[in-house]
């Protein structure tokens, strides 16, 4: 396969991954509505179920796949309680003490972390497109969440600590995946990663109960979180990294905000303004910016 047929395959896989983390609002809105099942309990449960899932496929399919090396082990487990049950903690902390517009904004500096540490670790060059696309996804989704016009929000420093922490943990995931992607199956690294999440999370649920009279749409809507928004779009994400940079694929990632936007609009009612759909088409530019390539440009 050729060196552009890999990277638009690497585009493409990024992208069908950020379709599927665009469905969460939906998913989540109806599982917490439905069940009243707190936020730090579905983010446990839904890697939990989602590593457990994997495990047993694999078991049935092809068990010598989940044999993984020793010194292999500290990244998945990085991966796990250090990117992804942190950014899940983090991340509904940061809502509840700024709000989802500026958290949301703020998340926005993971593609600029992963960028310069992509630098650091892999020496991966800093291109003009790569800044610009950064710039525009940053302008985008403060269109997108509403940040602009807004001015009476505000933030306390412990605020912005929690809002940073939670975009260096979501850096993170797509550090330790770039790291790991070469070496394993990508659905085997998301099953021991998943796993070490859960381990991460275990001490939240400690006392709390569980859901109880959980309807059928509930059901099919944490079916859905699971397999599609987890499994899948992890899954689809990880594949991309095979043949792309990370930081470009952190990059293309912001394709999700525009994504999410469209699907709060068709099932939630959520109201797109003027300035939410110039946002929009404004991430979108960015990815379209990012996806053309120059002989500068590796």
């Amino acid at each position: 396969m050729s060196d552009a047929r890999k990277r638009w395959l690497g585009l493409a896989l990024v992208v069908t991954a950020t379709l599927f983390w665009s469905t969460a609002g939906l998913f989540i809105t109806t599982t917490v509505r439905g069940s009243g099942i707190s936020a730090l309990g579905l983010a446990f449960w839904r890697v939990l179920s989602a590593s457990l899932i994997l495990f047993a496929a694999f078991a049935v399919i092809r068990p010598s796949a989940l044999r993984v090396k020793r010194r292999d082990l500290p990244w998945l487990a990085g991966m796990g309680a250090l990117a992804v049950g942190t950014f899940q903690v983090l991340w509904v902390i940061a809502i509840m003490t700024n709000g989802a517009s500026v958290s949301t904004v703020i998340q926005c500096n993971a593609p600029i972390i992963v960028t310069l540490l992509a630098r650091v670790f892999w020496r991966e060059p800093l291109t003009w497109r790569k800044w610009a696309a950064i710039g525009l996804a940053f302008i985008g989704t403060a269109l997108i969440s509403g940040l602009i016009g807004a001015g009476t929000l505000g933030i306390t420093p412990v605020g912005l600590t929690i809002s940073l922490g939670s975009a260096l943990a979501y850096a993170g995931i797509t550090l330790f995946s770039k790291k790991l992607s070469g070496r394993y199956n990508s659905f085997v690294i998301l099953a021991y990663s998943f796993g070490f999440a859960a381990l991460a999370l275990l001490p939240f649920q400690i006392g709390r109960p569980l859901p109880t009279q959980i309807s059928g749409l509930v059901i099919a809507a944490f079916a859905g979180l699971v397999l599609l928004t987890t499994v899948a779009g992890y899954g689809a994400y990880m594949m991309g990294l095979r043949y792309l940079q990370a930081s470009v694929a952190a990059i293309v990632a912001m394709t999700e905000v525009p994504l999410a936007a469209f699907w709060g609009y068709v099932f939630l009612g959520e109201r797109l303004d003027g300035w939410q759909i110039a946002g929009a088409l404004i991430v979108v530019s960015g990815v379209i910016l990012l996806s053309q390539r120059s002989r500068s440009d590796t």
